[in-house]
């Protein structure tokens, strides 16, 4: 056992991480008057004195990690610790795959000497890019054979392939023994391609990347755990820079992450870890909760009390679980359990909504104080949510809401910017993106601080409304395939019912192409981006605030395209360096050749048309004090975002998908676990897996709620199936109500 270690265990809001950031403070504060040793170095001590072992922090061993689950939870666990400590003590916080990055960066010399690799600095491919070069790498060998054998499309058959890379890293299982794995977890019929030829495809694809030095999350967790950490020279550097490391629910790490506390531990740090027993909110994305609750061994084990007493938690856990799972006929649950039930979707979401509003109007509960939760979101449901909320000057903040970057209207507008200035695009620009791309691009004044409007959802003040900006690009805009053109207004013969202000700012913006078509072929624009940055700050931002919507949507373009174009600089320099007698197995299949500046434009933007969710820009969340929203949020992103709020409306509550992992989990999953690795997942496995989930969840659930929970559920479902889903009973044993927009 590794002494002064901690294993703590405790539900959700029992105080895990406040026990946490007590037992650091524990450990650095024990003694007073040694806290000045802490700095100074000054470690003498009268005869027989115990000072704590952290108290001989020195330049040598400076350090203690933090980890959390994901990126939000880390900002707020680095800030509890420096507040609780008044800043005084070296801490990183950082997510487990965020320290493995910074690791194998930091070490990627000692890298490249261990694994022969080309000594290049290392570029990180974010999910999008890594799409793309895969599609690229394999797409002689997925031809449309193998898409029928697979029965899916391309897309979805590359990010199922590299989902599995991922997963074999985060589970420590080599990638030359994926085919092993697969190939006994895999039951006839589960799919028609063979093991050994995906696992050939990701061999291939890890080489190739390795050779270009570029790494995704499943390389940089195969190289930190399979390479750097077994290295001898770095285990002696790892044990210098920290003496401690505290990890906050790690229910939600990767199996391989308790490698790396096994050596920290084995070298005499200390540490003090969290477990939730009904979290495992990662599971199916790579989590491996069973496998790090073995490292409970090496600690002192922690209980925490369960919710208080008369809670929402401590009352209707039990029932509610005993109800779905064992099928329990009760008469009625309590009142603070309601139910809103309608017979179409389309009723469940208006009622709800206007549930909602007529609480907050009447000083129930205020906005912030409302969660609507989801097994999933569509379109409809956030449109209809959020239309009928923020008429009502309710606004909505929907969580880590990810949506395409192309159906933002001021992104396509860029991009139309993008095909009008640069040659050859012509076949990417037609008469509506003008028209739109006029609209967007001649907003004039912001909208006035008196605006009954939120401002994520403020209307656009434009010079050029849509009617003309059709007129305009009807009879202005001169399509070609290499060139297309926009004329003078004056080509239009009846120019004169486009109006004063509207012609004014089209010909500002048809000066403004022509500038820049100019300067590009005089080379005088270094890149796309460069041009993107001009016509936002020309157009877009000239001087006003931008709502946090736009602004988030136009710095993911900007990161994106920053990354895109650093890749292909990197691809385009590894292609002229390598002699083409040289070239691996690996690159056999990816084109190769010098591409031209138009037509990585032209890739970039079908990227964007395709609908590939982007990469999220960095900060993440405005700065400030939160927003009073109404928290509109899928249940994966709200038991994620650790979030508590007095009411709960648990929308569609009669859909199957509550027991389901659905996006939430990976294809393959279940084979990378370490308790059952390589095992094959049969019916009944699935049937207990469903079980356990939705018994975690509502026990989750209820411990972030306080006062009332409505169970909002509609008898069909959008394709008009009716809804027959396992929390059912509970929508049958609670009070019905009829709001008053129903009356």
């Amino acid at each position: 056992m590794a002494s002064g270690s901690v294993w703590i265990i405790g539900t959700s809001r029992s105080g895990k991480t406040t026990r946490l950031v007590e037992q650091f403070c524990g450990w650095v504060q024990t003694e007073n008057k040694y806290i000045e040793s802490f700095y100074t170095k000054r470690t003498k001590q009268a005869e027989g004195e115990q000072i704590p072992k952290l108290l001989y922090l020195n330049s040598t061993r400076p350090g203690v990690l933090v980890l959390a689950a994901n990126d939000d939870n880390r900002r707020e666990l680095g800030d509890v610790i420096i507040t609780a400590t008044l800043g005084k003590y070296p801490v990183r916080a950082k997510t487990p795959l965020g320290f493995f990055q910074d690791e194998v960066i930091l070490f990627w010399p000692l890298l490249t000497q261990i694994m022969q690799l080309k000594a290049q600095f290392p570029v990180r491919l974010r999910p999008e890019t890594e799409q793309e070069l895969a599609t690229k790498l394999w797409h002689e060998q997925l031809d449309e054979e193998i898409l029928r054998l697979a029965g899916m499309s391309e897309y979805r058959l590359v990010r199922r392939i590299l989902d599995l890379l991922q997963l074999a890293a985060y589970s420590g299982v080599p990638c030359k023994d994926i085919a092993q794995i697969l190939a006994s977890g895999l039951q006839e019929g589960t799919t028609n391609l063979e093991p050994e030829f995906l696992a050939s495809l990701l061999l291939d694809w890890r080489n190739w990347c390795l050779e270009r030095g570029l790494l995704t999350y499943g390389i940089i967790t195969e190289l930190y755990t399979q390479h750097l950490l077994k290295d001898h020279l770095y285990q002696q550097q790892l044990t210098k820079r920290y003496q401690a490391v505290l990890a906050d629910d790690v229910d939600d790490y990767p199996g391989v992450a308790r490698y790396l506390f096994e050596s920290l531990l084995d070298q005499g740090a200390v540490g003090a870890f969290s477990y939730n027993p009904d979290g495992a909110v990662r599971l199916g994305l790579g989590a491996d909760p069973n496998y790090m609750q073995g490292l409970a061994r090496r600690c002192r084990v922690e209980t925490l009390a369960g919710p208080p007493p008369e809670s929402l938690a401590d009352r209707l856990a039990s029932p509610m679980v005993e109800l779905v799972t064992e099928q329990m006929m009760l008469l009625s649950l309590p009142e603070t359990v309601q139910s809103i039930q309608t017979t179409s979707r389309a009723q469940l979401l208006r009622q709800t909504a206007e549930t909602i509003a007529n609480a907050v109007k009447s000083g129930q509960v205020e906005p912030d104080q409302v969660a609507i939760i989801a097994p999933g979101l569509d379109a409809i449901a956030r449109y209809t949510l959020v239309e009928i909320l923020t008429k009502q000057n309710i606004p909505v903040e929907s969580l880590n809401d990810q949506r395409p970057l192309i159906s933002s209207p001021v992104i396509r507008a860029l991009l139309t910017i993008l095909a009008l200035v640069y040659p050859g695009l012509g076949r990417l620009v037609d008469r509506d993106a003008v028209a739109e791309m006029l609209v967007v691009l001649s907003k004039s004044q912001p909208p006035p601080e008196t605006s009954p409007f939120p401002t994520t959802h403020s209307p656009i003040l434009t010079d050029i409304d849509p009617v003309r900006a059709g007129l305009i690009a009807d009879y202005c805009f001169v399509p070609h395939p290499e060139h297309p053109n926009l004329l003078p207004v004056s080509a239009f013969e009846r120019w004169d019912r486009i109006g004063y202000a509207a012609t004014t700012a089209y010909n500002v913006i048809l000066q403004w192409i022509e500038q820049q078509r100019s300067q590009q072929e005089l080379r005088l624009i270094p890149s796309p981006i460069s041009l993107l940055d001009r016509a936002i700050q020309r157009f877009l931002w000239n001087g006003s605030n931008l709502p946090y919507d736009q602004l988030a949507a136009l710095r993911e373009l900007l990161e994106t395209a920053q990354h895109y174009w650093e890749i292909d600089t990197r691809l385009q320099t590894n292609s002229k360096l390598s002699p083409v007698g040289e070239r691996s197995r690996s690159t056999k299949s990816f084109p190769q050749g010098t591409t031209s500046p138009h037509t990585t434009i032209v890739e970039f933007i079908q990227l964007l048309r395709r609908g590939t969710i982007t990469a999220n820009p960095y900060p993440l969340h405005p700065v400030g004090s939160a927003k009073k929203a109404v928290t509109l949020a899928t249940i994966f992103q709200y038991r994620s975002s650790r979030r508590f709020h007095r009411w709960h409306f648990w929308l569609d509550t009669g859909s199957p998908l509550w027991a389901k992992g659905g996006a939430a989990t990976l294809f393959g999953a279940p084979f990378f676990l370490q308790q059952r690795l390589g095992q094959p997942w049969t019916a009944e496995d699935e049937k207990l897996a469903e079980q356990q989930r939705l018994q975690r969840i509502l026990v989750d659930l209820l411990s972030r709620v306080s006062d009332k929970v409505y169970l909002c559920h509609s008898d069909l479902a959008v394709s008009g199936q009716e809804q027959l889903g396992p929390l059912l009973p509970l929508v049958n044993s609670c009070v019905s109500i009829v709001s008053e927009f129903a009356k």
